[in-house]
């Protein structure tokens, strides 16, 4: 098998498979508990809590879990936009993750007005275009760090900088998901005040995400009950999640890198490769991730163009796992030539990825797609 779907999960490392399963059948207490079992369960949570502190240079009193992207986004959204107040201008752009672009809808349907930034043909949202869309009654910019269809890198400092030049109470979030463990988040430089974050992306369980926010940003809570997670985010922990997620950061946390940049070398060659096909269509923004390409293959949709490459044990995606079928918003934003969107498909590497792999990819579409 040939795994090019990384962008959508990644698989589970055995060190955070073992570290799950420990937590299930050993440190199985309710971190609330006052007994040993509790409290051994609490410390699992806590060394958890520091293992993300740490990669992101941050307090661990800034990190709270979650149960995946999409809720640390909408935690983000809709917890910001409960204490706005008056302010009732939010700005995003309109090539988000579908959980940053339907909570902004919903927003909408409550009477607050949401600005769409689009992003310019290199696949960027550049920080003039953001700034430029900025009020006095703006309680919120949310531009994701890296594009999950494109792999392009929006240059989050840069946007914060402006931002906060017309507007210093508008808060900053970004949606990292497809970011993290693969370009460098130092939140003293990122500039951000909220940021989004997943297991299931760097080789953790789904089922577990965290959200930075920062020290002084006041959010609403979205799930209210015993008060857990500082009050942030109520309901019993998921200590078999959370100890997976902080194993697999910690496998990186030295490396990740030189990951990427390993990475980058073979998505260049993946580049390379498809670019020098006749007929073939790549998009590859100048600033770019190193995990993710998109290419489409005029001859066949994209849903065909994925089972081809199946039966030879290879797997892609057709854009978002999230869009289900449906036709790329964010190729539409980019200006992606309309006749190539519907035979695109997105490929995406992890640090598992091999020259192998992209030398046996690259064979099956000479041999079946051209």
């Amino acid at each position: 098998m040939i795994y090019l779907d990384n962008a959508s999960t990644t698989r589970v490392i055995p060190e955070a498979a073992e570290a799950a399963v420990f937590a299930m059948c050993e440190d199985f207490g309710n971190p609330s508990s006052l007994h040993t079992l509790g409290f051994r369960a609490e410390k699992l949570v806590s060394d958890a809590r520091k293992a993300l502190a740490s990669v992101l240079s941050c307090d661990t009193k800034e990190i709270t879990f979650t149960s995946c992207g999409s809720e640390s986004n909408n935690l983000a959204i809709f917890g910001s936009a409960a204490r706005a107040g008056k302010k009732k201008h939010m700005i995003t752009t309109s090539f988000e993750h579908p959980s940053v672009l339907n909570a902004a809808k919903k927003l909408e349907a409550q009477g607050f007005e949401v600005t769409y930034v689009a992003p310019r043909e290199d696949g960027s949202v550049h920080a003039e275009d953001v700034a430029d869309a900025v009020r006095d009654d703006t309680f919120l910019v949310s531009v994701m760090s890296v594009n999950n269809e494109i792999g392009s890198v929006m240059d989050i400092p840069a946007i914060s900088r402006a931002v906060k030049a017309k507007n210093r109470e508008a808060l900053i979030h970004t949606d990292a998901v497809q970011a993290f463990l693969k370009i460098p988040i130092n939140t003293a430089k990122y500039g951000a005040d909220i940021i989004s974050i997943s297991g299931h992306k760097v080789h953790a369980p789904k089922g577990i995400g965290a959200i930075y926010i920062k020290r002084g940003v006041g959010l609403t809570p979205q799930i209210v009950g015993g008060g857990q997670e500082q009050g942030l985010r109520s309901g019993t922990e998921a200590t078999s999640q959370i100890a997976a997620f902080a194993k697999a950061v910690e496998s990186v946390s030295g490396s990740y890198l030189q990951n990427a940049e390993n990475m980058r070398s073979l998505l260049k060659k993946l580049s390379d490769g498809l670019t020098a096909l006749s007929g073939v269509h790549v998009f590859s923004p100048e600033s770019s991730a190193p995990h993710i390409l998109t290419a489409a293959f005029p001859k066949y949709p994209s849903e065909v163009i994925m089972r081809i490459l199946e039966e030879s044990g290879i797997y892609v995606s057709a854009g978002s796992a999230c869009s289900k079928g449906k036709k790329s918003h964010v190729l539409r934003a980019v200006k992606f030539p309309d006749k190539y969107i519907g035979s695109a498909v997105r490929i995406s590497l992890s640090r598992f990825s091999s020259k192998e792999d992209i030398a046996s990819f690259l064979a099956c579409v000479k041999e079946k797609l051209i």
